[in-house]
């Protein structure tokens, strides 16, 4: 492959495009440094590869195309790639697509699939708040009330904590908060029928689909 230092901007674009839709995540970090290091703005690199990126790896998954271990690998790469980009962002905030708190519902320790979707979340053009694992309905409403939060995103990995997404969402509303947000909802025992039974705004079975979800419920 070329020397990143001396590819043109579209080249850098295209080459870590590349990278993370590959799952390279030593290279998609390296051409993020470099091209970054040249000038190429962190938002371009994030709107015009990161983002589009992974957008082409939902699809390929989606397609049965990629499965769960291509999608693990290139939202690795992608990550690698953001955490390089991210000083600049934070330094010259940019229009993000929406801000998800997201969470694993109390009793529930899991946090792979958590982790896959805010972290694709992310590489979709999220700010997400990560509340990380047995998140208890109150912390979801103070995160809500502080304000910023367009969606509540919950995941539950066994059947015994799924009635935690049902006592957030009461919870949000006796606090007056629920029209503030759109609750969406995954895990591997979650399904739309629970999802439309207990009052979420949507469901999704997948880090791919939940990046979708999210855009339709922000559009």
């Amino acid at each position: 492959m070329e020397d990143v230092k001396d590819m043109p901007e579209r080249t850098w674009i295209d080459e870590l495009r590349d990278a993370v839709v590959e799952g390279a995540d030593v290279e998609a970090r390296r051409i993020a440094a470099a091209a970054a290091g040249a000038g190429i703005e962190a938002r371009a690199l994030v709107e015009m590869a990161l983002v589009p990126a992974m957008d082409e790896v939902g699809r390929r998954f989606e397609a049965n195309e990629y499965y769960v271990p291509e999608l693990l690998l290139s939202a690795r790469a992608m990550k690698a790639a953001f955490a390089v980009l991210a000083p600049a962002l934070a330094a010259r905030p940019a229009t993000v697509a929406g801000r998800v708190a997201l969470g694993t519902v109390s009793g529930d320790l899991h946090d792979i699939g958590k982790n896959l979707v805010a972290t694709v979340l992310q590489g979709g053009g999220f700010d997400v708040v990560d509340l990380g694992v047995d998140v208890p309905p109150e912390r979801f409403v103070e995160v809500v009330q502080e304000g910023g939060v367009d969606i509540v995103a919950m995941s539950s990995l066994i059947t015994t904590t799924m009635p935690g997404m049902a006592a957030t969402i009461e919870a949000l509303a006796r606090a007056g908060v629920r029209e503030r947000v759109k609750v969406i909802v995954g895990g591997a025992p979650v399904s739309a029928a629970y999802a439309a039974r207990i009052g979420a705004d949507g469901f999704s079975d997948n880090a791919a689909g939940a990046v979708a979800l999210a855009r339709r419920l922000r559009s």
